[in-house]
């Protein structure tokens, strides 16, 4: 009895305590980087998660959420509005929700991604931001988005290359309708802890390139790497947002698409 009692002390087993463990190793992670944790936004990947773990997370305090594919993306947000229109008959107030687009989007469906997601993660081509700046050309303010790299190189992968980064950002910063507010990347699947430090690395190296020579302004301080696997990596590294899904939600059931976190970049 006793040996299980301190098995699930070590392993979290309910939303409430996987969220508070998660929180407890970002608040590590950031004190290792000379940061406070108050800097690292954490944007939890729904993709298999239920409506009622989402409503659970927001009664938590959590706001920021992500989708990787846009029609989910669509479904989550009318879910959610319908929850926070309730508690706002019975409570005068409900809290705001912040989605984020995670995943590849199809040009047909930039509209509806810039219409409802806070910040596009994953604009992987000038042809895709060209697409939003038109779609943008109506909204009061322009769309907050992140630029893609392909970092490691990977065939499989999208993104642009490391080497056309700064070239792209440059190009984009001249776009009215849309606000280039960092990159954002992904360690490969394969290769350890190790590699995924140098990938890391690397794209925080670029970040502080690009930054560093005044693209895109104050504008630019974001850095969007790391996912259940490796975001305590990410945060060491320099990121100040990860995407976590399953080391929150929970393992994806059998027969389902698989981790929700590896689909955090791609849809």
């Amino acid at each position: 009895m006793q040996d299980a009692t301190a098995s699930d002390a070590v392993t979290p087993s309910t939303l409430r305590e996987r969220f508070d463990a998660v929180k407890g190793r970002v608040a590590a992670a950031a004190k290792r980087s000379s940061r406070a944790p108050e800097q690292i936004m954490v944007v939890v990947v729904t993709k298999t998660a239920t409506p009622e773990q989402i409503r659970e997370l927001l009664s938590f305090g959590h706001r920021d959420f992500g989708e990787s594919r846009v029609q989910q993306l669509i479904q989550r947000a009318a879910q959610m509005d319908e929850h926070l229109s309730r508690l706002k008959e019975l409570r005068g107030e409900a809290p705001e929700v912040r989605w984020h687009m995670i995943g590849s989007i199809q040009r047909n469906k930039v509209r509806k991604a810039i219409e409802l997601a806070r910040l596009i993660h994953s604009v992987d081509s000038l042809r895709l931001a060209e697409e939003i700046h038109i779609q943008a050309a109506r909204r009061p303010t322009p769309v907050d988005m992140l630029v893609e790299v392909n970092v490691s190189g990977e065939t499989n992968k999208h993104g642009i290359t490391a080497a056309a980064v700064r070239h792209v950002v440059q190009q984009l910063d001249t776009m009215v309708n849309i606000r280039v507010r960092g990159v954002m990347c992904m360690a490969p699947v394969d290769g350890g802890k190790d590699e995924a430090r140098r990938v890391f690395g690397l794209c925080h190296d670029l970040f502080d390139e690009i930054r560093s020579s005044g693209v895109g302004g104050d504008a630019f301080d974001l850095l969007s790497m790391g996912m259940s696997g490796d975001f305590e990596e990410a945060i060491e590294c320099g990121a100040n947002i990860v995407r976590v899904g399953s080391a929150i939600i929970g393992a994806p059931a059998p027969g389902s698409e698989g981790s929700d976190d590896q689909g955090a970049a791609r849809g």
